[in-house]
This record gives C-alpha cells, structure tokens and sequence, in this order.
C-alpha cells in the first residue's frame, strides 16, 4: 500500500525500512504535516504521523480529499490528532501504544542525576582546565521522597529505579498498581499531598484536557522550597510561565523537560543559524538550573526498532482488513 511517511529523520528512517521489508510503497518526506504539505501525501492511502505533525481539523479535511483512508501513528501519544474528525471522515487511526517504557524512564532518570549533582556545568567548567567544585554540590538521593504522577508502563520503571536509589515513593494515578505497593512500598496519594511532601516530582501522564496545565501556579505554590520537577510526558503538562516565576523565586530548584508546551515547529529541527522566536523557552535557557532536551528520552535503538514494526504492523493490518488492536478513536 503507498504510504507517505511525514516528518522522517536520519534517525528513524532506516529502521521503517527495515520493519517495511520491501511491503509497502513508502514516500519519505521530511516535512511535518501541516495543510501546506498534506497536498504532498496524494496518491497514498495511508500516511505515517511523528509526534511533531499537526492532524487537526482542517489537515484531515485535506487529506480526506487526497484520499486518505488511514493514519499510522509513530508514537504512543494522540493529542496532535482531531480523532473526533477523524471518525466523520472515516480515516482510522492507530499507535504505537508502547515502545520502550526503559527508554523514557532511563532518560527522565539522566535528567535528574544530572541536574543534582550539576554534571553539564561540571563538564563545561572541566573542558575549560577549571577544576573547582564550588558550586557543585548535589544531595544524597537515598531517602528522598520522589512523586511519581502517573504509574502506567513508563512510571513503573522508573519506580523501580527510584526504588533501587533507596527513595520513598509517593504516587497518583486514577488507578493503583498493586504490584509496585507490593514489591516497592509505593504510597498512592494524590497530587496535593505529593506537591507538598515531594523533594522530586516527575510526571508521567497523557495529556487530556483534565490534565493540561496540571502543574501550575496553585501547585507550584504548595510544593517544597527547591523542589525538583521533571517531565519526560507531555509540555502541555506544565504552565511553563508559571514554572519560570516558580523558578525565580527559588520556589523550584530544578527543571528538567525533555517535551515543551509550544515544541511543534521547534524541536526535532536544527534552527542554529536563526534567532529563536520563542521568548519563553528562551528565558528557561536563561536558567543554570533548567536541563532542557529536544524530546529525545524515546530515541534508543531498541524503541525506533519497536516503533517501526508496529507502525509497519498496524498498516499491514489496515491494508488487510484486520484489527491490530492498536487503534485509537
């Protein structure tokens, strides 16, 4: 079946074409989706969606009269995409529901071990011949009450990271694993109580309308002097105009994000030679305690294999006719 892959970069490319096999017609394009580039998926009836491309209304309105009769998503996430509008156009939708919960969660760790014990200013300090360790100093991660918001797959390793360091962890979700109270005496509480007693808090929730903005002035407030917050989830999680006042004030003593609210456009693409329009990312980077990754917590061999042969796998599926057990609707 031909199929448009948007948004392809050197890093994913070539495990679709392994996955594919030679199966489908494939058209690589390094554009995003938008309603200017959706003309270019003609001829396809299928298209090949990253996290970054836009699927809302009026691009599948476009696509519709392409002919578009199915979306392959490559990633675990479906808020980029109009499903409601999707189903009155009859184009159906499928993901990648879980690609390497280890990969995120490694990462959304990195980030935290990083920002501790301060290892990218200790790095740059090294490579100018400068060997103080004034200013360096982290804390012991042993003992820390981390909340972790959101236990499904990736939340549940990184519980047992967490568990592993000695941590206390305080957890929310609208349902409790009773394998990680058993095995890692996680406490299920919710997120007040966590923003209050948490020295750690990391999130790993989807972004639904109830959870847009989940951390925001209210919450900040009620959280620890110097309190570390992490998102490896979703941007839209976070108030980052609120996190920067929360960063001012001493209030949030670390911010590590590996998403960003206003990231489409910006992340996955190399803007070195322009000047960055976005004033609010651009006042995080102003901050010696803000460890700022483009959406890369994901990018292991092991998740673009995985994600490549279920995105592969779900349109095998749509071209014969069968469920893959993957759609979304």
């Amino acid at each position: 079946m031909e199929t448009t892959i948007y948004s392809t970069h050197k890093f994913d490319k070539p495990s679709i074409v392994n996955a594919n096999k030679g199966k489908h017609q494939l058209n690589f394009l390094e554009f995003r989706l938008t309603k200017e580039t959706a003309l270019l998926a003609e001829g396809s009836k299928a298209i090949a969606l990253f996290s970054s491309d836009d699927a809302s209304s009026e691009v599948l309105k476009i696509l519709h009269k392409q002919g578009i009769k199915f979306i392959a998503l490559r990633s675990a996430g479906f808020n980029h995409v109009d499903l409601k509008k999707a189903s009155e156009l009859g184009i159906k939708v499928a993901r990648v529901p879980a690609y390497s919960p280890y990969a995120i969660a490694e990462h959304t760790m990195a980030l935290i071990l990083a920002l501790n014990r301060k290892l990218i200013k200790a790095h740059n300090r090294v490579r100018e011949q400068n060997f103080s360790l004034n200013g360096l100093t982290g804390f012991d991660l042993n003992g820390k009450t981390v909340g972790v918001i959101g236990t499904g797959k990736i939340g549940a390793v990184l519980v047992k990271i967490l568990h592993g360091l000695g941590c206390k962890i305080l957890a929310h979700d609208v349902s409790e694993d009773k394998n990680l109270i058993d095995l890692y005496d996680v406490i299920y509480t919710n997120c007040t109580t966590i923003c209050k007693q948490a020295d750690i808090i990391s999130l790993h929730v989807p972004l639904t309308p109830s959870t847009r903005h989940l951390i925001d002035t209210e919450h900040i407030t009620l959280m620890k002097e110097g309190v570390m917050l992490i998102n490896t989830s979703r941007g839209g999680l976070v108030d980052t105009k609120a996190v920067i006042e929360g960063l001012k004030s001493g209030k949030i003593g670390y911010f590590g994000i590996d998403v960003y609210e206003e990231e489409e456009g910006l992340f996955f693409e190399d803007h070195s030679d322009t000047i960055l329009q976005d004033d609010v990312i651009a006042r995080l980077m102003t901050f010696n305690n803000v460890l700022i990754t483009s959406h890369q917590a994901f990018l292991t061999e092991t998740a673009l294999t995985n994600i490549a042969e279920t995105t592969i796998y779900n349109i095998d599926c749509f071209e014969n006719g069968k469920v893959s057990g993957n759609e979304v609707s």
